[in-house]
Protein backbone atom coordinates (compact mmCIF):
# COMPACT_ATOMS: atom_id res chain seq x y z
CA UNK A 1 0.00 0.00 0.00
CA UNK A 2 1.23 3.45 -0.75
CA UNK A 3 1.75 5.92 1.96
CA UNK A 4 4.30 8.68 2.22
CA UNK A 5 7.87 7.67 1.60
CA UNK A 6 10.31 7.03 4.38
CA UNK A 7 13.50 5.13 4.82
CA UNK A 8 12.29 4.08 8.24
CA UNK A 9 9.19 2.30 8.16
CA UNK A 10 2.79 16.48 0.83
CA UNK A 11 2.85 25.39 -1.10
CA UNK A 12 2.83 28.62 -0.75
CA UNK A 13 -0.23 29.43 0.93
CA UNK A 14 -3.64 28.57 -0.30
CA UNK A 15 -5.07 26.03 2.06
CA UNK A 16 -2.59 23.39 2.46
CA UNK A 17 0.24 25.68 2.16
CA UNK A 18 0.42 25.31 -1.53
CA UNK A 19 2.54 22.48 -1.55
CA UNK A 20 2.81 19.39 0.05
CA UNK A 21 3.80 16.63 1.63
CA UNK A 22 4.40 13.26 0.37
CA UNK A 23 2.44 10.87 2.29
CA UNK A 24 4.87 8.56 0.81
CA UNK A 25 5.92 7.48 3.95
CA UNK A 26 2.61 7.46 2.91
CA UNK A 27 4.80 5.38 0.29
CA UNK A 28 6.98 4.46 3.04
CA UNK A 29 7.30 1.34 4.87
CA UNK A 30 6.47 3.27 7.95
CA UNK A 31 2.83 2.50 7.96
CA UNK A 32 3.79 0.10 10.70
CA UNK A 33 2.15 1.81 13.60
CA UNK A 34 -1.27 0.71 14.74
CA UNK A 35 -3.15 3.88 15.57
CA UNK A 36 -4.57 4.30 19.05
CA UNK A 37 -7.04 7.09 18.62
CA UNK A 38 -9.97 7.63 16.32
CA UNK A 39 -11.09 11.28 16.28
CA UNK A 40 -9.29 14.51 16.81
CA UNK A 41 -9.11 15.65 20.39
CA UNK A 42 -6.85 18.30 21.80
CA UNK A 43 -4.06 17.29 24.13
CA UNK A 44 -3.13 20.89 24.90
CA UNK A 45 -5.00 23.89 26.32
CA UNK A 46 -7.40 25.43 23.85
CA UNK A 47 -5.97 28.74 22.58
CA UNK A 48 -7.59 31.82 21.16
CA UNK A 49 -7.80 32.09 17.36
CA UNK A 50 -4.43 32.38 15.66
CA UNK A 51 -4.89 36.11 15.04
CA UNK A 52 -7.81 38.50 14.95
CA UNK A 53 -7.16 39.06 11.26
CA UNK A 54 -7.36 35.38 10.49
CA UNK A 55 -10.50 35.04 12.59
CA UNK A 56 -12.20 37.74 10.50
CA UNK A 57 -11.52 35.80 7.31
CA UNK A 58 -14.13 33.19 8.18
CA UNK A 59 -14.16 29.91 10.03
CA UNK A 60 -10.97 28.03 9.34
CA UNK A 61 -11.25 24.26 9.39
CA UNK A 62 -8.38 21.79 9.14
CA UNK A 63 -9.33 18.63 7.25
CA UNK A 64 -7.16 15.61 8.12
CA UNK A 65 -7.10 12.42 6.03
CA UNK A 66 -7.00 9.32 8.28
CA UNK A 67 -5.65 6.62 6.04
CA UNK A 68 -6.53 3.46 7.96
CA UNK A 69 -9.87 4.75 9.25
CA UNK A 70 -11.06 5.70 5.75
CA UNK A 71 -12.21 9.00 7.18
CA UNK A 72 -11.48 12.70 7.11
CA UNK A 73 -11.58 14.61 10.40
CA UNK A 74 -12.62 18.27 10.46
CA UNK A 75 -11.04 20.41 13.19
CA UNK A 76 -11.88 24.00 14.07
CA UNK A 77 -8.53 25.79 13.77
CA UNK A 78 -9.42 28.36 16.45
CA UNK A 79 -10.53 25.93 19.16
CA UNK A 80 -8.96 22.61 18.08
CA UNK A 81 -12.38 20.99 18.52
CA UNK A 82 -13.32 18.17 16.19
CA UNK A 83 -16.52 19.19 14.44
CA UNK A 84 -17.00 16.19 12.12
CA UNK A 85 -15.62 12.81 11.11
CA UNK A 86 -16.45 12.14 7.47
CA UNK A 87 -16.39 8.65 5.89
CA UNK A 88 -14.65 8.64 2.50
CA UNK A 89 -13.09 5.99 0.25
CA UNK A 90 -10.41 3.41 1.05
CA UNK A 91 -7.03 4.80 2.20
CA UNK A 92 -7.49 8.57 1.88
CA UNK A 93 -4.01 9.92 1.18
CA UNK A 94 -3.92 13.47 -0.17
CA UNK A 95 -6.49 16.24 -0.12
CA UNK A 96 -6.97 19.88 -1.01
CA UNK A 97 -9.55 22.58 -0.36
CA UNK A 98 -11.14 24.80 -2.98
CA UNK A 99 -10.21 28.51 -2.93
CA UNK A 100 -13.69 29.49 -1.79
CA UNK A 101 -13.60 26.93 1.01
CA UNK A 102 -16.80 25.19 -0.06
CA UNK A 103 -15.30 21.88 -1.16
CA UNK A 104 -12.53 19.48 -0.15
CA UNK A 105 -11.29 16.91 -2.66
CA UNK A 106 -9.81 13.69 -1.22
CA UNK A 107 -7.68 11.13 -3.10
CA UNK A 108 -8.63 7.61 -1.96
CA UNK A 109 -5.56 5.60 -2.83
CA UNK A 110 -6.91 2.06 -2.49
CA UNK A 111 -10.28 2.87 -4.03
CA UNK A 112 -9.11 4.65 -7.18
CA UNK A 113 -11.51 7.48 -6.50
CA UNK A 114 -11.76 11.07 -5.31
CA UNK A 115 -14.34 12.00 -2.68
CA UNK A 116 -15.82 15.51 -2.80
CA UNK A 117 -16.78 16.95 0.59
CA UNK A 118 -19.28 19.79 0.97
CA UNK A 119 -17.79 21.85 3.82
CA UNK A 120 -21.17 23.36 4.72
CA UNK A 121 -22.54 19.95 5.70
CA UNK A 122 -19.29 17.97 6.01
CA UNK A 123 -20.71 15.20 3.86
CA UNK A 124 -19.51 13.54 0.66
CA UNK A 125 -21.55 14.82 -2.27
CA UNK A 126 -19.71 13.09 -5.13
CA UNK A 127 -17.30 10.21 -5.76
CA UNK A 128 -15.20 10.46 -8.91
CA UNK A 129 -13.38 7.46 -10.48
CA UNK A 130 -9.80 8.36 -11.45
CA UNK A 131 -6.61 6.39 -12.17
CA UNK A 132 -4.81 3.66 -10.25
CA UNK A 133 -3.69 4.51 -6.72
CA UNK A 134 -4.47 8.25 -6.60
CA UNK A 135 -2.06 9.87 -4.15
CA UNK A 136 -2.69 13.59 -4.19
CA UNK A 137 -5.05 16.37 -5.28
CA UNK A 138 -4.29 19.98 -6.17
CA UNK A 139 -6.99 22.51 -7.05
CA UNK A 140 -6.39 25.45 -9.36
CA UNK A 141 -6.61 28.96 -7.94
CA UNK A 142 -9.81 29.71 -9.83
CA UNK A 143 -11.31 26.51 -8.44
CA UNK A 144 -12.34 25.20 -11.86
CA UNK A 145 -9.97 22.23 -12.04
CA UNK A 146 -8.73 19.56 -9.66
CA UNK A 147 -5.59 17.64 -10.64
CA UNK A 148 -5.05 14.13 -9.28
CA UNK A 149 -1.76 12.22 -9.38
CA UNK A 150 -2.22 8.48 -9.98
CA UNK A 151 0.88 6.62 -8.80
CA UNK A 152 0.46 3.24 -10.47
CA UNK A 153 -1.14 4.39 -13.72
CA UNK A 154 1.59 7.04 -14.05
CA UNK A 155 -0.74 9.85 -15.02
CA UNK A 156 -2.71 12.85 -13.82
CA UNK A 157 -6.50 13.01 -13.96
CA UNK A 158 -7.99 16.44 -14.68
CA UNK A 159 -11.37 17.01 -13.03
CA UNK A 160 -13.89 19.68 -13.98
CA UNK A 161 -15.10 20.81 -10.55
CA UNK A 162 -18.43 22.06 -11.91
CA UNK A 163 -19.47 18.64 -13.20
CA UNK A 164 -17.10 16.56 -11.03
CA UNK A 165 -16.06 14.50 -14.02
CA UNK A 166 -12.64 13.65 -15.47
CA UNK A 167 -12.12 15.64 -18.66
CA UNK A 168 -8.52 14.67 -19.44
CA UNK A 169 -5.79 12.21 -18.46
CA UNK A 170 -2.16 13.29 -18.79
CA UNK A 171 0.59 10.63 -18.94
CA UNK A 172 3.62 11.66 -16.85
CA UNK A 173 6.58 9.97 -15.13
CA UNK A 174 6.64 6.72 -13.19
CA UNK A 175 5.35 6.83 -9.64
CA UNK A 176 3.56 10.17 -9.83
CA UNK A 177 2.86 11.40 -6.36
CA UNK A 178 2.47 14.98 -5.20
CA UNK A 179 1.54 17.91 -7.39
CA UNK A 180 0.92 21.64 -7.23
CA UNK A 181 -0.70 24.22 -9.52
CA UNK A 182 1.03 27.50 -10.35
CA UNK A 183 -0.65 30.69 -9.06
CA UNK A 184 -1.55 31.78 -12.60
CA UNK A 185 -3.00 28.34 -13.32
CA UNK A 186 -0.97 27.69 -16.49
CA UNK A 187 1.29 24.97 -15.08
CA UNK A 188 1.07 21.88 -12.89
CA UNK A 189 4.24 20.48 -11.32
CA UNK A 190 4.13 16.78 -10.39
CA UNK A 191 6.78 14.75 -8.56
CA UNK A 192 7.63 11.32 -9.98
CA UNK A 193 9.09 9.25 -7.15
CA UNK A 194 10.36 6.31 -9.20
CA UNK A 195 12.12 8.31 -11.90
CA UNK A 196 13.63 11.09 -9.80
CA UNK A 197 12.12 13.98 -11.70
CA UNK A 198 9.31 16.52 -11.86
CA UNK A 199 6.88 16.73 -14.79
CA UNK A 200 5.67 20.17 -15.90
CA UNK A 201 2.17 20.14 -17.41
CA UNK A 202 0.77 22.92 -19.61
CA UNK A 203 -2.82 23.23 -18.40
CA UNK A 204 -4.01 24.74 -21.69
CA UNK A 205 -3.09 21.61 -23.64
CA UNK A 206 -2.86 19.08 -20.79
CA UNK A 207 0.51 17.89 -22.05
CA UNK A 208 3.93 17.57 -20.43
CA UNK A 209 6.21 20.35 -21.67
CA UNK A 210 9.27 19.70 -19.49
CA UNK A 211 10.81 17.04 -17.26
CA UNK A 212 13.19 18.27 -14.56
CA UNK A 213 15.71 15.93 -12.86
CA UNK A 214 15.78 16.43 -9.08
CA UNK A 215 16.96 14.29 -6.15
CA UNK A 216 16.24 10.68 -5.24
CA UNK A 217 12.59 9.77 -4.63
CA UNK A 218 11.00 13.21 -5.03
CA UNK A 219 7.87 13.43 -2.96
CA UNK A 220 6.41 16.64 -1.51
CA UNK A 221 6.15 19.73 -3.68
CA UNK A 222 5.28 23.41 -3.13
CA UNK A 223 5.34 26.60 -5.17
CA UNK A 224 6.14 30.15 -4.07
CA UNK A 225 3.32 32.74 -4.01
CA UNK A 226 4.66 34.46 -7.13
CA UNK A 227 5.20 31.17 -8.90
CA UNK A 228 8.92 31.71 -9.47
CA UNK A 229 10.23 28.81 -7.37
CA UNK A 230 9.17 25.22 -6.79
CA UNK A 231 10.47 23.33 -3.74
CA UNK A 232 10.66 19.54 -3.97
CA UNK A 233 11.46 17.20 -1.08
CA UNK A 234 13.62 14.21 -2.02
CA UNK A 235 12.82 11.46 0.47
CA UNK A 236 15.78 9.18 -0.26
CA UNK A 237 18.51 11.81 -0.72
CA UNK A 238 17.42 13.82 2.34
CA UNK A 239 17.34 17.18 0.62
CA UNK A 240 15.14 19.74 -1.10
CA UNK A 241 15.55 20.75 -4.75
CA UNK A 242 14.73 24.36 -5.66
CA UNK A 243 13.46 24.83 -9.22
CA UNK A 244 13.50 28.12 -11.13
CA UNK A 245 10.20 28.05 -13.03
CA UNK A 246 11.46 30.46 -15.69
CA UNK A 247 14.10 27.96 -16.83
CA UNK A 248 12.71 24.73 -15.36
CA UNK A 249 16.10 23.92 -13.86
CA UNK A 250 17.29 23.16 -10.33
CA UNK A 251 19.15 26.18 -8.95
CA UNK A 252 19.79 24.98 -5.40
CA UNK A 253 19.79 21.84 -3.25
CA UNK A 254 19.20 22.17 0.50
CA UNK A 255 20.16 19.41 2.97
CA UNK A 256 17.40 18.79 5.52
CA UNK A 257 16.43 15.93 7.86
CA UNK A 258 15.90 12.23 7.25
CA UNK A 259 13.30 11.24 4.65
CA UNK A 260 11.70 14.62 3.90
CA UNK A 261 8.17 14.00 2.66
CA UNK A 262 6.22 17.22 2.98
CA UNK A 263 6.75 20.90 2.22
CA UNK A 264 4.64 24.04 2.50
CA UNK A 265 5.52 27.68 1.86
CA UNK A 266 4.11 30.53 3.94
CA UNK A 267 1.78 33.02 2.22
CA UNK A 268 4.48 35.70 2.34
CA UNK A 269 6.91 33.33 0.65
CA UNK A 270 9.72 33.90 3.14
CA UNK A 271 9.72 30.47 4.78
CA UNK A 272 9.39 26.86 3.67
CA UNK A 273 8.51 24.20 6.23
CA UNK A 274 9.70 20.65 5.48
CA UNK A 275 8.43 17.54 7.27
CA UNK A 276 11.21 14.98 7.82
CA UNK A 277 9.41 11.68 8.39
CA UNK A 278 12.57 9.77 9.32
CA UNK A 279 13.88 12.22 11.93
CA UNK A 280 10.50 13.34 13.29
CA UNK A 281 11.29 17.00 12.74
CA UNK A 282 10.30 19.98 10.63
CA UNK A 283 13.06 21.99 8.96
CA UNK A 284 12.44 25.71 8.49
CA UNK A 285 14.05 27.16 5.36
CA UNK A 286 14.73 30.85 4.76
CA UNK A 287 13.77 31.13 1.09
CA UNK A 288 15.96 34.20 0.56
CA UNK A 289 19.13 32.24 1.36
CA UNK A 290 17.81 28.68 0.91
CA UNK A 291 19.30 27.64 4.23
CA UNK A 292 17.78 25.86 7.23
CA UNK A 293 17.31 28.34 10.07
CA UNK A 294 15.45 26.13 12.57
CA UNK A 295 14.63 22.49 13.25
CA UNK A 296 11.44 21.73 15.17
CA UNK A 297 10.75 18.37 16.89
CA UNK A 298 7.23 17.14 16.12
CA UNK A 299 5.40 13.80 16.31
CA UNK A 300 6.46 10.55 14.68
CA UNK A 301 6.51 10.44 10.89
CA UNK A 302 5.48 13.94 9.77
CA UNK A 303 4.14 13.45 6.24
CA UNK A 304 1.41 16.01 5.52
CA UNK A 305 1.34 19.74 6.20
CA UNK A 306 -0.82 22.82 5.82
CA UNK A 307 -0.31 26.48 6.67
CA UNK A 308 -3.11 28.80 7.77
CA UNK A 309 -4.04 31.62 5.36
CA UNK A 310 -2.47 34.21 7.64
CA UNK A 311 0.70 32.16 7.92
CA UNK A 312 0.70 32.04 11.72
CA UNK A 313 0.27 28.29 12.14
CA UNK A 314 1.47 25.13 10.41
CA UNK A 315 -0.51 21.92 10.97
CA UNK A 316 1.56 18.73 10.63
CA UNK A 317 0.14 15.21 10.18
CA UNK A 318 2.33 12.84 12.23
CA UNK A 319 1.52 9.54 10.58
CA UNK A 320 3.30 7.15 12.92
CA UNK A 321 2.11 8.69 16.19
CA UNK A 322 -1.45 9.36 15.01
CA UNK A 323 -1.21 13.01 15.97
CA UNK A 324 -1.32 16.48 14.46
CA UNK A 325 1.35 18.93 15.62
CA UNK A 326 0.53 22.66 15.51
CA UNK A 327 3.52 24.97 14.97
CA UNK A 328 3.55 28.68 15.85
CA UNK A 329 5.51 30.24 12.97
CA UNK A 330 6.52 33.26 15.06
CA UNK A 331 8.46 31.12 17.53
CA UNK A 332 8.90 27.94 15.47
CA UNK A 333 7.70 25.82 18.37
CA UNK A 334 4.92 23.26 18.73
CA UNK A 335 2.10 24.86 20.71
CA UNK A 336 -0.40 21.98 20.58
CA UNK A 337 -0.57 18.29 19.79
CA UNK A 338 -3.88 16.82 18.67
CA UNK A 339 -4.83 13.16 18.56
CA UNK A 340 -5.83 11.99 15.10
CA UNK A 341 -7.38 8.92 13.56
CA UNK A 342 -5.46 5.91 12.28
CA UNK A 343 -2.45 7.02 10.24
CA UNK A 344 -3.13 10.70 9.46
CA UNK A 345 -1.56 11.31 6.08
CA UNK A 346 -2.41 14.84 5.01
CA UNK A 347 -3.94 18.16 6.05
CA UNK A 348 -5.80 20.87 4.14
CA UNK A 349 -7.17 24.08 5.64
CA UNK A 350 -10.41 25.55 4.30
CA UNK A 351 -11.80 28.97 5.14
CA UNK A 352 -15.45 27.99 5.26
CA UNK A 353 -17.95 30.74 4.38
Amino acid sequence: MLTRWSTTARAHGRTRGRGRRMRWARFRSAVTAVALATGLAALAPVPAPATAGEARQGRQVAYVANRLDNTVSAIDVATYATIATIPVGAAPNGLDASPGGTRVYVANQNAGTVSVIDTATNTVIATIPVGTSPADVAISFDGRRAYVSNTFSNDVSVIDTVTNTVIATVPIGIGSFDLVVSPCGTRVYASNAFTGNVSVIDTATNTVIATIPVGTTPSGIAISPRGTRVYVTNAASDDVSVIDTATNTVIDTIPVGDAPNAVVITPGGTRAYVGNSGSNTVSVIDTATNTVIATIPVGLGPVGMAVTPGGTRVFVADQSSDTVSVIDTATNTVIATLTAGNVPSDVAIATVP
